[in-house]
């Protein structure tokens, strides 16, 4: 029980190596993400804290006030599910961090008042069922039960599915508003996604806010042919429409000052070489401080792809499959986080975070770890272990004045 972060990194940095992308692959309920959620419950055990899954196969490990009921929870954690091919630090980081923390104030000799738990919530990144946040939006009732149990993942099996071979009874998800109830507050420690803390020389930074951010699903239909076989102008391809929609989103993102627009994903049916495709997927991710202005670049992009796909003889869906406004972080908690840690600036994010899903319901704030590439969702990512370390130190002060009074 060394308090140390980094060792507990250097532990599960062998779980989810993808061989091809680089990095990680660690998608929600995946042989790596349980894993990983095996390894969690297991180091909480051994630090004494009692693990359960809820309902909505979020994971709770329990520090309890003898003889007190669970009123006045303060929460910390992050999730263990990643990108594909994403770095070790995002979500991990979080984690190991809150168990390092939990070290650090036993070793202090720290005797808390209320109780403390850490938590590790699923599908944070969206990358099998495309709703970011999707346990912290469960808990929070910001998402219909019925329509979460009907996603679907690449390979078609529903979240309902994945989620009973997972050992989670997808008939229990939903809101809990009694839990949300007996939380005090929930801080979120993270690696910073950007290049604010090395450009300020700093290893620790408290949030600000999160700028507004959604996710859209473009579903193009057009007409399967032959490669050689079809004239041009015979043709309704859905790749030419969804080369009209990455260029649209570009276009009116870079007009709007710190917008940002990305087509990050793209599936092309049949997908052969030598095929006309019959049909394009693809998901568009746009972000900024105004959520309006946000609402406004996609319908822009929108009205290009129809006008795109009616010169094409293509036909256009577009899902909303999740939208965040801009999240200003609790005032109280964050000037309560400044005067445990005055040195740490105060920083927005362009990412989302379960924090700022439960920002609505509880009070939450979020502390950001160093990365000198600025780089995040990629292997570039990087925090170094004398950050890592100030991370967890930092994370275990602001715990200790929140669970001591």
């Amino acid at each position: 029980m060394s308090g140390d972060a980094n060792a507990l990194l250097d532990e599960i940095a062998h779980i989810g190596v993808d061989r091809q992308r680089g990095g990680y692959t660690r998608l929600v309920f995946s042989p790596p993400e349980l894993e990983l959620r095996e390894w969690f419950a297991r180091r909480a055990g051994e630090r004494g804290l009692r693990a359960e899954t809820d309902g909505n196969g979020i994971l709770w490990a329990w520090w309890d006030i003898v003889g007190a009921e669970r009123r006045d929870v303060v929460v910390t954690g992050s999730h263990l599910d990643s990108v594909p091919g994403g770095g070790n630090f995002d979500g991990p980081l979080g984690v190991a961090s809150a168990l390092a923390a939990v070290d650090l104030l036993r070793d202090r000799g720290v005797r808390p008042v209320r109780p403390l738990a850490v938590a590790v919530f699923p599908e944070e990144e969206g990358s099998r069922f495309g709703v970011a946040c999707l346990g912290t939006r469960l808990l929070a009732g910001l998402v219909d039960p019925e329509r979460v149990r009907e996603l679907r993942d690449e390979s078609g099996r529903s979240f309902a599915e994945v989620a009973t071979d997972a050992g989670i009874d997808p008939a229990l998800i939903g809101p809990d508003p009694a839990r949300l109830q007996s939380i005090a507050a929930f801080v979120e420690l993270h690696v910073e996604q950007g290049r604010g803390l090395i450009d300020l020389g700093q290893p620790v930074a408290v949030a600000g806010a999160i700028i507004a951010h959604g996710r859209w699903h473009v579903r193009i239909d057009g007409r399967g042919d032959h490669a050689g076989a079809t004239r041009m102008v015979d043709r309704q391809d859905p790749v030419v429409v969804a080369a009209e929609t990455i260029r649209a989103l570009r276009a009116h993102a870079l007009v709007v000052d710190e917008a940002r627009g990305t087509v990050g994903r793209i599936k092309v049916t049949p997908g052969g070489t030598n095929v006309i495709a019959a049909s394009v997927d693809l998901w568009l991710d746009v972000r900024h401080r105004d959520e309006t202005a946000v609402r406004r670049i996609v319908s822009e992009v929108v009205a290009a792809t129809e006008r795109s796909a009616d010169a094409e003889g293509c036909t256009v869906a577009v899902t909303e499959q999740s939208f965040s406004p801009t999240v200003a972080f609790d005032a109280a908690l964050r000037e309560r986080m400044r005067e445990v840690l005055p040195a740490a600036p105060v920083l927005d994010t362009g990412a989302g975070h379960d924090a700022g899903v439960l920002a609505a319901a509880i009070p939450t704030g979020m502390l950001f770890v160093r990365n000198p590439t600025g780089a995040s969702h990629t292997p570039a990512e990087v925090a170094a272990p004398e950050d890592v370390a100030a991370g967890a130190i930092a994370l275990a002060d602001v715990l200790e004045s929140l669970i001591t009074r």
